[in-house]
């Protein structure tokens, strides 16, 4: 039987930055992509929500990266099943290095937001992350079961869920259980609603925007 060995090494990631053009920001959005995408469509999908300009955008590539099948893009995904709690330890040191490096130490205001497999990325940065985060955006993707089984170091942020009623994969059952998950831990959570699959779309973003605002108050 062959004998497994985890091996730790370094690697280098990808995030492309967008800062805010009036002024003094608002503080930090960073973005997390869904499965078989990179950071430029996590970031063109981001600075489309209203009110975006008054925010620095970080948008991070996961750090597992591969072809389309056209060898056409290059995209990322975050992690898989196996090895998995080497790949969450991993992927949380490389947010953490990303965070004090871009944004400084103490970074401001963060609001983590994630699409798809880069929603529990987000879950995982704001909640167990070394900087904490105000707001979370889980747009089409589920809370990490690791999550709701112990207590955080710290308080948990506002989180705005988002649900696409034509979404096959985060489905109706999916959102309920997630939202019940939160209000267990007397999290403040919004879901929204929107006419959709499993996307981005400007129904989204403009609830979206008007969540943000409540963090330029």
């Amino acid at each position: 039987m062959a004998e497994t060995l985890s091996i730790e090494t370094t690697t280098h990631g990808r995030v492309l930055v967008v800062r805010s053009p009036d002024g003094p920001s608002a503080g930090w959005l960073v973005a997390f992509h869904g499965y078989g995408q990179g950071a430029d469509d996590a970031l063109a999908d981001v600075v489309r929500i209203p009110g975006t300009d008054a925010w620095n955008v970080a948008s991070v590539q996961a750090l597992h990266r591969f072809y389309t099948r056209n060898d056409e893009k290059i995209v990322a995904s975050w992690m898989t099943r196996q090895d998995r709690e080497h790949a969450i330890a991993d992927n949380l040191a490389y947010v953490d290095r990303v965070v004090q490096e871009v944004m400084g130490d103490p970074p401001g205001r963060i609001v983590f937001a994630g699409f798809s497999q880069g929603v529990a990325m987000a879950y995982r940065a704001a909640v167990i992350g070394r900087h904490a985060a105000e707001g979370v955006i889980a747009l089409g993707g589920d809370l990490p079961p690791e999550l709701t089984a112990a207590t955080p170091a710290r308080r948990w942020p506002r989180v705005l869920i988002g649900a696409g009623d034509a979404d096959t994969w985060y489905t109706e059952a999916k959102v309920r259980a997630d939202a019940a998950a939160l209000a267990a831990m007397h999290v403040t959570c919004e879901v929204v609603r929107y006419h959709g699959g499993h996307e981005w779309t400007n129904e989204f973003r403009a609830a979206a925007g008007a969540w943000l605002r409540q963090f330029l108050a």
